[in-house]
């Protein structure tokens, strides 16, 4: 059978010759990747599906099965994969339930009735996390959340406190702000358009660059995850359709002080997303908060140097009950 017999499935699976590499996957982005596709590489031993609001949404639970529910929300482009380094530590004590939040990873775009793509903003952000929660059997978690779902977390903490143990911010969206230009790209009309059938890789792997506060810390393997999750099919109609509703300044962050929940700020100084000046507007409204901030570190300090990440997660989730009065610490590492 010849390349050009091969049905578009296989296609998508074969090595990367020259066609694939300039027009396919990998330069450009003609193509798509179907959701079977990437589920074969990225899906991982504890993967799971759920329904909600109509769609196979993608999670792991791990860890004690009796212990301490953890909730990890990851942010705008990545997928569950950003906490991997993490989970050696959380799964000893821990149970942890990660999820890929549309229109990202494994679960892709929410659809209507009519298969359309739903456009995601804050109030169906709000009705998909609770959803998921209801869905997993979830009634009281800690939250940790990082760039958009750093905003998904502690908007749900302030909405349902009830719900929300302790809470964990990484480099959280919230306050008004520039949109970072990778994502402020899709707010012009002919990105819009051009980029379900045609966005460049070595944009994505830009604006992968830009997450870290040291580029060259980026493995190669997450070069390819985060290209191939940008070129799942519906995921950048997704994104273009999200992004021009994506307005921090009609947020209520004032809200922000009737948060309950005992809560850790955690920020890369080498934030290039989200104004590091940012974590100081979170500890200033939060009643009970510690705020560490990371030196050299980026967007994902967590995706970047777990290690040191945890050094200050792991006390934080072990004490965080034996604070009784309102206080604020800040440290830098």
């Amino acid at each position: 059978m010849t390349r050009a017999a091969l049905p578009r499935e296989a296609v998508l699976q074969a090595p990367p010759g020259r066609f694939t590499r300039w027009f396919g996957q990998g330069r450009v982005g003609f193509t798509s990747l179907s959701r079977d596709t990437l589920a074969r590489r990225y899906a991982l031993p504890t993967s799971r599906w759920v329904q909600v609001m109509g769609a196979l949404v993608h999670y792991t639970e791990e860890g004690v099965p009796e212990g301490e529910p953890l909730v990890l929300i990851h942010g705008f482009g990545a997928s569950l994969h950003t906490w991997e380094g993490l989970m050696p530590m959380l799964r000893q004590r821990y149970r942890v339930i990660r999820l890929d939040i549309p229109p990202f990873g494994l679960t892709g775009p929410l659809r209507d009735a009519r298969g359309r793509v739903v456009t995601m903003d804050v109030d169906v952000y709000r009705s998909f996390i609770d959803s998921f929660l209801l869905a997993v059997g979830i009634s009281r978690a800690t939250l940790i959340g990082n760039s958009l779902g750093g905003l998904i977390a502690w908007d749900l903490a302030a909405r349902r406190p009830a719900l929300v143990d302790r809470l964990v911010l990484i480099d959280a969206a919230g306050f008004p702000m520039k949109l970072p230009i990778y994502i402020g790209l899709f707010r012009h009309a002919v990105v819009r358009w051009s980029a379900p059938w045609m966005l460049p890789e070595a944009i994505i792997r830009a604006a992968t660059r830009d997450v870290y506060g040291d580029a060259r810390r980026v493995p190669e393997s997450t070069f390819r995850r985060y290209v191939d999750f940008f070129y799942a099919a519906g995921s950048r109609d997704a994104v273009g359709r999200m992004v021009p509703r994506l307005d921090f300044d009609a947020l209520d962050t004032e809200r922000l002080r009737g948060v309950q929940a005992p809560t850790l700020v955690l920020w890369g100084e080498r934030d290039r997303w989200i104004p590091p000046a940012h974590a100081a507007a979170f500890a200033a409204r939060l009643p009970v908060v510690s705020l560490h901030r990371y030196a050299g570190l980026g967007h994902v300090p967590m995706e970047e140097d777990p290690q040191r990440v945890a050094a200050d997660l792991l006390p934080f989730l072990d004490g965080a009950r034996e604070a009784s009065v309102p206080s604020t610490q800040e440290s830098s590492s």
